[in-house]
């Protein structure tokens, strides 16, 4: 493996201090500006987040992330409006102090720098950004790497502790732009344009990420590697011997439907897979 960029500290290790952390998904009903926002309360948008906040604590997770998965259909970076960033600070404050559990943020579409802003304003860990380097073809059209313009961003707001989580091979849309270039070539750019740890995703959100394309970013990188998508209690095994942690959404709420509540019975489940896994290693 030829670097491309100095070694880093683990910084997976660093924020969670666990081998394998899971991280449980806050899909947040809908915000100002969306279609499906309707005029309610942040309150009762705080309140369903904190249930469940709730039941991850119970269940065992290690870590939350917080996305706006409701504000569909998602805007481009670029139309990202301020109300979306001043609700996803005010929800996200609140989850943060209530959990005391590490915290990243994901503004959807490939909000780099709103998640940055919102992340330092709440003391958020990370933002999850899709589309770090070179460009893809997303549900909402052609989307370019976020990297330069995030970095410069990040460093006027003093933001050097937010570390940036970057997906590999995105999920949702087609990689015809970029399909000269392999996993292994991705994953150098990612790690060229600095980014702390590297995700690996299925297609769409709740499809397993495979085995191979975990293989395939690892060989290429002394980053941390993580799931993003489709790890459930009876593959976590599997997939937790090569990745180093996983972010889990759709597979740990009711009927693995990511819009129900979060379902105790399921994180107990996974989190029981888990530290099985870590025992062994």
């Amino acid at each position: 493996m030829s670097k491309v960029f100095p070694d880093k500290e683990n910084i997976l290790k660093q924020i969670y201090g666990v081998e394998k952390p899971i991280l449980g998904m806050i899909h947040l009903k809908p915000l100002p500006g969306a279609p499906h926002y309707k005029g309610d309360s942040l309150d009762s948008v705080i309140e369903f987040a904190l249930k469940e906040v709730e039941t991850y604590l119970k269940g065992g997770v290690d870590g939350l992330v917080i996305e706006n998965a409701w504000d569909l259909p998602f805007s481009r970076p670029e139309d990202i409006g301020h109300e979306t960033s001043a609700a996803m600070a005010y929800v996200s404050k609140p989850i943060k102090e209530e959990s005391g559990l590490p915290v990243g943020i994901n503004i959807l579409a490939n909000g780099a720098i709103p998640g940055l802003a919102v992340a330092k304003a709440v003391g958020a860990e990370f933002v999850r950004v899709n589309q770090w380097v070179n460009a893809y073809v997303a549900n909402e059209g052609i989307m370019n790497g976020a990297s330069a313009k995030a970095m410069r961003y990040r460093s006027s707001i003093k933001g050097d502790e937010i570390k940036i989580f970057a997906d590999v091979h995105v999920k949702h849309g087609s990689h015809s732009i970029v399909a000269d270039r392999s996993i292994s070539e991705q994953t150098r750019d990612n790690i060229f344009f600095d980014a702390d740890v590297l995700i690996a995703t299925g297609n769409r959100t709740g499809d397993a990420t495979e085995v191979s394309e975990v293989q395939a970013i690892k060989e290429n990188t002394n980053l941390s590697v993580i799931t993003g998508s489709g790890l459930t209690a009876d593959n976590a095994s599997k997939i937790l011997k090569w990745a180093d942690g996983s972010i889990v959404g759709s597979w740990l709420k009711k009927d693995s439907l990511w819009w129900n509540e979060v379902d105790y019975d399921r994180v107990a489940r996974l989190m029981e897979e888990v530290y099985k896994v870590r025992e062994s290693n």
